[in-house]
């Protein structure tokens, strides 16, 4: 069982940054793929980023490659979104993602646990 809470998010200018924290319990972390994902209102859920159990590897939907960066720190159970640049078209409700297939977090939303969300909200 993997229990998932969010953090960071906030009111930000365009332009600003802002960096998302993922505090995760369980002592099997590090077996897992971690994703962020993110709903805008009247939009469905969608990808944004996710990493491989050992950070080796990272994946970016197109809307953030350049902008956004995601990495882990598996000694303190947590997973960042450190987002660049952004956009008023970012504001979302972010949320943070695991499962043991890094394949079922970047191609479905049928990852095994999901956070409660951070809301990230960019003025024009």
């Amino acid at each position: 069982q993997v229990q998932l809470v969010e953090s960071g998010g906030g009111l930000v200018q365009a332009g600003g940054s802002l960096r998302l924290s993922c505090a995760a319990s369980g002592r099997t972390f590090s077996s897992y793929a971690m994703g962020w994902f993110r709903q805008a209102p009247g939009k469905e859920r969608e990808f944004v980023a996710a990493i491989s159990w050992s950070g080796g590897n990272t994946y970016y939907a197109d809307s953030v490659k350049g902008r956004f960066t995601i990495s882990r720190d598996n000694a303190k159970n947590t997973v960042y979104l450190q987002m660049n640049s952004l956009k008023p078209e970012d504001t979302a409700v972010y949320y943070c993602a695991a499962d043991m297939g890094i394949v079922v977090v970047t191609t479905t939303l049928e990852s095994d646990y999901w956070g409660q969300g951070t809301q990230v909200t960019v003025s024009s």
